[in-house]
Parts: C-alpha cells; structure tokens; sequence
C-alpha cells in the first residue's frame, strides 16, 4: 500500500495534507524518514510513525449504534442528516456504512462498519439472521393476531413473511423477531393485522443484544468476541 493512502486510511489527514507530513519529515517508516509518499509499505509489517507516534493499521472496523429517530441509515446523503454524523471526528472513515437499515423514525441497533463481507452474510435473505424488535402499536392484539404473526402475514409480497416469534411484553407492547428485512416490514406487518406501529426499537441484531449502557445517539466499538458472534450468525 502507498505510504499517503495508508496514513489517509488512518485519519491522519487529507491526501495533500498527509503528503506535507511527510515532507516536513514528521513520517518515518522503520525508524528512516519517509521521503517519498508513493514509497509502499507493508500494513502488517512495517512500523510506521507520525511525530513518534506508531500507528497501528486495521483493515475492518465495527461499531455498535443506538439509532436515534430522525436520522437516516446512509452512509451519505445530500439532503437529510445521516446517522454517520453522529461518529466523532476520529472515527469517521470514507469506507464506512450502516449495514442495513433503520426507517427514519426508528431508534435502536445499528451495525456500522467497512466489513462488506460481514454486511452481505448478516443482510442476506438466504441467512435468516434474528433481527429483534420492541414494537408498541396502537393497541392490544389477539391471541389471533399474535398467531398470524407468527406464522406469516401478507404485506404485498410474492409470499407471506417467514414465520416470527411473538412475546408480549405489555398490554401494547410486543418483542418481535423477525429473520428478513423487507421494506417497512415491522409496520407492514402490524398493519396486516389491522394495527398501527406507534414506536418501533430495534433491541437485538445478529445475536448481539444493544448495550443498555448506550443512549441514543451514542456508539461504542464491537469487542472481537462480539464481531465473531455476528459470524457466527
């Protein structure tokens, strides 16, 4: 890898501004200065310092979101505020994005990372990964409404949804896990059943449940234990 792209990918500047780095001589690699930014280097191998400091490469990055509503789940957008905003200054890579996606008005867990690899595997159809959502709606449904819940409902699609696990939590208030992510699904569901959704929260993704320590808006990074629980998925 380039000795410029390699400190870009590290944050420590734009591509102009780490090139005058390393002019001014505040770059090393192997204990040498680095004189030339296109010289390459070995990520896993070589040491490479920015004023003294060693600077340790990583490939992929995870972060855990608590997502909160009024923000959209993309990594970009020209019009709304998006939920990479909410990353400090430190954390905030070009080649990150939400894996997956929360409606506008939903709060809850939100993967982000630069692991494609993962997000495909967690994001596949084929998969059938536990997505857990703590719905409360308009008002109490049924033993019949649970039912269907549970076994597929019609929400305009070619098939029913996959079968559901229902548990009641309040009169108004059910966790739902769902194994696909269709469109508006949790609310197209519920409105199968002739319900409304009226705070939506998704509480688990992928095995991992949302850290109760963190408020909306906040994140924190996936321990490895963590990022290997969501292979495992």
């Amino acid at each position: 890898m380039r000795l410029d792209k390699f400190l870009c990918e590290l944050n420590q500047g734009t591509r102009s501004e780490v090139k005058e780095l390393i002019r001014r001589g505040a770059v090393t690699v192997n204990g040498l200065p680095a004189g030339d930014p296109a010289v390459k280097v070995n990520e896993e191998a070589d040491s490479v310092c920015v004023r003294g400091k060693v600077l340790c490469y990583r490939k992929f990055y995870y972060y855990m979101l608590n997502k909160p509503a009024g923000l959209i789940s993309a990594a970009r957008d020209r019009v709304s505020a998006t939920v990479m905003e909410l990353l400090r200054p430190e954390h905030r890579r070009p080649d990150l994005f939400p894996a997956g996606r929360l409606d506008w008005d939903t709060e809850g867990f939100l993967l982000l990372t630069n692991d494609g690899g993962l997000a495909h595997r967690l994001l596949s159809p084929g998969k059938h990964v536990d997505k857990v959502y703590r719905v409360s709606m308009e008002h109490e449904l049924s033993p019949g409404d649970l039912r269907r819940l549970e076994e597929g409902v019609d929400i305009g699609e070619d098939r029913l949804t996959l079968p559901a696990r229902v548990l009641r939590q309040e009169a108004k208030v059910i966790l739902l896990t769902i194994h696909e992510g269709k469109f508006h699904q949790v609310k197209r569901m519920l409105e199968a059943v002739d319900n409304r959704v009226t705070a939506l929260k998704r509480i688990s993704f992928g095995g991992l449940e949302l850290d109760a320590a963190l408020q909306p808006g906040e994140y924190r990074e996936l321990t490895k234990e963590e990022v290997n629980r969501l292979y495992g998925a």
